[in-house]
């Protein structure tokens, strides 16, 4: 039984591999982080093997037996009036597996009718996103466990609607030398429904692989993704040419030359983190992103785009994380996760 399912796992991954989807449209909130660790740790899917339930909406093969009973609630406070909220249940069943229930729910604020020529009425609308996870993940033996999140997403912009289905997959190998090693594929599925148009919108498929490691002699935990294995070029072409790529006298490009081209491409890819544990009780998190970077900077200053960091408080029974992620120059969005397992409030 357990080949059959290990088979269909790696079917599962070579078929996700083979998918034809975009990675930009309607459905691109579905990659938003909404956990504070995640943002910290550089805005991506995580190879870290633990408890912490606020992982397995990014990497459902994560989802194990510690995170039966666990919970955790999580608020983004975004840019300007936008705003996310998760909620997260999980439960553990022999012979079957552990379950991962999310909730999420993205709030952008309420909008103003306007007409053609710019006259605002007073007519309010709101703009919403949400998504139901069902995520299972279950160890074969003691070094691969694999996992898988159904997810039912919608949208809600003033009377336009929509409606998709879609699965990611994901398998984690434990090293000997205990090494944690990580490949996901989110968003395989389509839209079912919208009232808006004629075709249907693609899902923002993307790969990841990834590895960590806790140091044996130092509490600290190295993690290394590589993002978006389905695409190799993540360059953005500037409209504006505020970086000067265009000839203002030909409008030829100014092409790079083929290794440094290169090398954007191939550190676009790459995001470094750490995890530093002080005690028992204080975590503090570092994460560096330069595909990020790269297409968030300003050309009259970078500052810190790019960087996101963070830390985890244990107070009494909960967990308590908050980070912040270095977006823009002009704004960076606050995460805060508060998570428990429910078992440790049990009289013993």
């Amino acid at each position: 039984m357990m080949k059959k399912v290990y088979l269909l796992f790696v079917l599962l991954l070579v078929l996700s591999g083979l998918s034809a989807q975009q990675e930009n449209g309607t459905y691109t909130f579905l990659n938003t982080t909404n956990s504070a660790r995640v943002a910290a740790l550089g805005g991506v899917p995580l190879p870290i093997y633990d408890s912490d339930i606020q992982l397995s909406a990014f990497n459902p093969s994560l989802i194990n037996s510690e995170m039966n009973n666990s919970m955790s609630l999580s608020y983004v406070d975004y840019f300007t009036d936008i705003n996310f909220g998760t909620i997260q249940y999980g439960r553990t069943f022999e012979k079957i597996g552990s379950f991962v229930g999310t909730v999420q729910y993205h709030n952008y604020g309420d909008f103003f009718y306007s007409d053609e020529t710019g006259n605002v009425e007073e007519t309010e609308f709101s703009v919403s996103d949400y998504a139901i996870y069902i995520g299972w993940g279950r160890k074969l033996n003691d070094r691969l466990s694999i996992g898988a999140n159904l997810k039912f997403a919608g949208i809600q912009y003033e009377s336009n609607s929509s409606f998709a289905v879609a699965v990611d997959v994901a398998g984690t190998y434990t090293t000997k030398t205990n090494w944690n090693l990580s490949l996901t594929a989110r968003n395989i599925g389509a839209e079912l429904y919208n009232n808006y148009q004629g075709y249907r919108n693609k899902l923002p498929f993307t790969m990841q692989l990834g590895a960590s490691k806790r140091l044996e002699h130092l509490p600290l935990t190295i993690v290394m993704v590589y993002d978006n294995l389905q695409k190799w070029d993540l360059s953005y072409d500037d409209p504006l040419d505020l970086e000067g790529n265009y000839d203002p006298l030909t409008g030829q490009m100014n092409e790079k030359n083929k290794l440094d081209k290169f090398a954007d491409n191939f550190f676009s890819h790459f995001v470094f983190a750490g995890e530093l544990s002080i005690g028992k009780n204080l975590s503090l998190r570092l994460g560096y992103n330069y595909g990020f970077r790269q297409n968030m900077k300003s050309p009259v200053k970078k500052g810190a785009v790019g960087l996101s960091y963070g830390l985890c408080v244990k107070v009494y029974k909960f967990n308590i994380s908050y980070s912040r992620s270095e977006m823009h120059l002009h704004g960076s969005p606050n995460f805060i996760t508060i998570t428990t397992n429910l078992d440790s409030f049990k009289k013993h």
